[in-house]
């Protein structure tokens, strides 16, 4: 794990995009995810999930190389950030590191990105199989559905992203997140309060 309050940033031409073979949700709607986020804990307990945040910079003037999210979207409008389930007993690093190899890694091992797993900036808690999530576990919960996790990853000055063909890989400023549940979630729109007390070092290769 790497902890530092400094991130190194680099611009959209540091690194190199491609696809890959589509990468299809488990689950056809938010009651369909409900429903097996309920059957897996019968199984299994509490839901474990890690999300990773992956910075860039827009070098354009108008942007004033300020900091960007790399977001998954699914479809026309739902947004996500790249991560999901770990196996019971997994370690939350190599997790996040197989979940984001998973999502925007190429199949050959060649190309593998360096992931550089940060800081956890923030916790997330799913009291009931609901959509709702807190940034902390209501007191009155004693047995809570799911724990997510958000981790900082740090990204090498040259990568290589194979994203899946159903799939597009959008770079959000922190400006548009900010506050913004409507359009991104709770969890999504809290990100620039969490990436706060960070200093982004932006480096032109």
């Amino acid at each position: 794990m790497v902890t530092s309050a400094i991130v190194n940033t680099y611009p959209l031409s540091s690194y190199t995009f491609g696809t890959k073979e589509p990468k299809m949700e488990k689950d056809t709607s938010v009651a369909d995810r409900l429903a097996r986020m309920k059957l897996n804990y019968t199984k299994e307990g509490m839901r474990t999930s890690v999300d990773g945040i992956l910075l860039r910079v827009n070098s354009q003037v108008q942007e004033h190389n300020h900091p960007h999210i790399l977001l998954l979207q699914i479809g026309n409008t739902f947004c996500k950030l790249p991560g999901g389930r770990l196996k019971p007993g997994e370690n939350e690093i190599e997790g996040l590191k197989r979940k984001l190899s998973s999502k925007l890694a190429a199949n050959s091992p060649g190309l593998q990105p360096d992931w550089q797993i940060g800081e956890c900036v923030a916790t997330w808690w799913r009291p009931n199989f609901e959509t709702i999530m807190y940034p902390y576990c209501p007191p009155h919960i004693s047995k809570p559905k799911e724990c997510k996790k958000l981790f900082i990853v740090h990204l090498s000055e040259r990568e290589y992203f194979a994203v899946p063909k159903n799939l597009k890989l959008l770079a959000v400023p922190l400006f548009e997140l900010y506050d913004n549940v409507q359009r991104y979630g709770p969890v999504i729109s809290t990100i620039p309060q969490q990436l706060s007390r960070f200093q982004f070092n932006m480096i032109q290769p």
